[in-house]
């Protein structure tokens, strides 16, 4: 018997509703996604994220895409971690994001931590647009193993294209399998939690962000446009969260 992995869809559309809030005219998940509207906060509509079923497991195929309209402010958040597990299929399993944000548009893309648990094997895309005047805060957490685990395999690709101009592409791959040297000094250093903040604003453009470290494993670098990217590592994922939230507070 061939064991196959389960695909699963979430799409989110977020439009200027013309009385000074979002809409929602798609709102649909399927499988393990499931999405809810929670209350929201003036003209911002908030997402719920809810996994009905542990994973991905092995050979599991999992999609969210969002998109946000001109005017439209929406913020999306997920209810618990994602936890890659190894599976009865075989081979690695995927989750992609897809997020498009026009002009005037502004997201909030704040899930919680994905956790790599041992012998699972999982590849995560998650690719951007951005329109030239959208405001964008995209955080990433990942934590390798649980408490006294080794991880799995997990590659993470994240790009960012600002008014159709790439301004961060990056791929990390963690453990077993994955090149020499991403425990080492110049990547994790041994630390086990690793995120990073993208965080566009068209007023970037005209002031840029400075490079500076802003604590033990934590910097902010500049990005060509209106961009700046926060990468840190921590021990666990509370002190990477907490680091994280430093970090965008310090924008102001």
């Amino acid at each position: 018997m061939t064991v196959t992995g389960v695909r699963a869809t979430a799409r989110i559309l977020a439009r200027d509703d013309g009385r000074g809030g979002t809409a929602l005219p798609v709102l649909e998940g399927d499988g393990p996604l499931a999405l809810r509207r929670t209350r929201g906060s003036g003209a911002e509509a908030r997402v719920m994220l809810v996994g009905a079923m542990s994973g991905p497991l092995g050979g599991d195929h999992f999609a969210v895409e969002a998109e946000v309209g001109d005017g439209a402010r929406l913020s999306v958040g997920s209810a618990a971690a994602t936890i890659a597990l190894p599976g009865q299929a075989k081979g690695e399993s995927r989750y992609d994001v897809r997020l498009n944000v026009a002009d005037g548009g502004e997201l909030c893309w704040l899930p919680e931590q994905l956790i790599s648990v041992h012998g699972s094997d999982l590849y995560v895309t998650t690719r951007v647009e951005v329109g030239a005047d959208a405001r964008l805060v995209l955080r990433e957490e990942q934590v390798l193993g649980r408490a006294g685990e080794e991880p799995g395999r997990l590659t993470s690709r994240l790009s960012v294209r600002v008014a159709g101009r790439m301004v961060l592409d990056q791929e990390l791959a963690c453990g077993p399998g994955a090149p020499g040297g991403w425990d080492g000094p110049a990547v994790l250093g041994g630390y086990r939690a690793v995120g990073q903040l993208v965080v566009v604003r068209p007023e970037f453009g005209e002031r840029p962000v400075g490079a500076r470290v802003l604590g033990d494993g934590v910097a902010v670098m500049p990005l060509a446009g209106p961009a700046a990217l926060v990468t840190a590592v921590a021990a666990d994922a509370l002190r990477l969260r907490r680091a994280l939230d430093e970090a965008l507070a310090a924008f102001g």
